[in-house]
């Protein structure tokens, strides 16, 4: 089977598994061109094609291009319908979209956030105790909602993996690399035994790769 089309990205990046996972999953493949962030995404030839110069980007054979990587990831998934990958009836395709923006924006946005506070680009800057730990109470009030919906299903949508699995597994993964240490994943065991049933589907495991969890969440630098 020839490639659908050309993808831009890495293979950590959670979205870059989003997409591969998705083209897995479909039984589809995908060329990998070599990338080197800051170099590649900087050429001409890329910004042509994507003006924002961001990954993963995603040309497919007649040269319809996409960013961002749920969109292309879904778009992967809308080529394969009897993959299931948006479920089976239209309303499962909604719930399928309800997810991954809940995923997106109701946990990874927090991730970003904390990281974003605590990260090591501008040590100088004023770190902000009760801001870290405002928005960790908001991650944490996603996950706990994701932990009662879980208790009531085998995936997240139907009973079999959808792209929405997809997403929420890539999510938490990074989640679990940055806030959530051993003890508050601890907390989560129902999300966490999800996570690990998704991951270890043969057709994707590779896709995800090794945990990488971290024990304790990250932290702001003391001064040395």
């Amino acid at each position: 089977m020839a490639p659908i089309g050309s993808l831009w990205g890495f293979p950590r990046q959670r979205q870059t598994k989003y997409i591969l996972s998705a083209a897995a999953i479909a039984g589809l493949e995908v060329d990998l061109p070599p990338f080197e962030f800051g170099v590649t995404n900087k050429s001409p030839e890329f910004i042509d094609k994507f003006p924002f110069a961001k990954v993963p980007a995603f040309e497919d054979k007649d040269g319809f291009t996409l960013v961002e990587g749920a969109s292309i990831a879904r778009y992967v998934a809308s080529l394969a319908p009897e993959s299931g990958l948006l479920g089976r009836s239209i309303k499962d395709a909604a719930l399928v979209d309800q997810w991954i923006h809940f995923a997106e924006h109701e946990i990874n946005a927090f991730t970003n956030l904390i990281w974003m506070l605590v990260d090591r680009f501008a040590p100088e800057k004023a770190y902000s105790e009760s801001i870290h730990k405002s928005v960790f109470e908001r991650q944490e009030r996603s996950i706990k909602f994701l932990e009662q919906h879980i208790d009531l299903h085998e995936f997240i949508v139907c009973d079999e993996i959808t792209l929405a699995d997809i997403v929420l597994a890539g999510v938490l993964q990074r989640a679990a690399r940055i806030t959530l240490g051993a003890a508050e994943r601890a907390l989560y065991s129902k999300v966490f035994a999800y996570y690990e049933k998704v991951v270890a589907d043969p057709r994707i495991k590779d896709i995800f790769g090794e945990a990488d969890f971290v024990e304790v969440p990250v932290a702001p630098k003391k001064d040395e």
